[in-house]
């Protein structure tokens, strides 16, 4: 699957928009906008973007867990190394494993704390136009069909702008990037 994001003008372009992606065969599921006036969205049947789709929640949930596993585990080791004289073998395993479990979780849940106020890299980058009135559309599309989605669109609506997240912009929002 890929994401296109597409940078709409205004509300008609965008309910055009929306009605052809429904006819080239996208779901509600697939089809997700965002802008200054969500409820006018909603009046014409559109599906509005959630923290889901707008945020960097779900990637911040996966760091927190792979952060937070090791570093339970470690404080589990920790914890056996100042407490264990009298644990058995098992007892040991279950410290270890049930401390991996809570760093998981409690990785997860602080992660997605941060990860709700962090916006998605192409929400941030069109910030401006959608204060002003515009309307982003974010689009999941199976990558073999994406080129024929881009051209439908493209040729009906030149005034869209269609774009996707580059490697680039993943890294750098990532904070592995320059």
């Amino acid at each position: 699957m890929q994401r296109l994001y597409f940078l709409t003008p205004d509300l008609a372009t965008t309910v055009n928009v929306a009605h052809e992606l429904t006819d080239l065969g996208l779901t509600d599921k697939e089809v997700h906008v965002t802008g200054r006036d969500w409820l006018k969205l909603k009046e014409h049947g559109i599906n509005c973007a959630t923290l889901l789709q707008t945020s960097d929640v779900a990637h911040a949930a996966v760091r927190g867990l792979l952060f937070g596993i090791p570093l339970g585990c470690v404080l589990g080791v920790v914890v056996f190394y100042f407490l264990g004289e009298g644990f058995t073998n098992a007892g040991i395993a279950t410290t270890i494993i049930g401390m991996g479990i809570f760093g998981g979780l409690f990785g997860i849940w602080t992660s997605t704390m941060v990860g709700v106020s962090v916006h998605d890299v192409k929400v941030d980058k069109y910030e401006d136009e959608i204060e002003h009135g515009a309307y982003l559309m974010m689009v999941d599309v199976p990558n073999e069909r994406e080129s024929m989605i881009y051209s439908a669109i493209h040729r009906h609506h030149p005034e869209v702008v269609i774009d996707k997240v580059t490697a680039e912009e993943r890294r750098h929002h990532c904070g592995t990037g320059i």
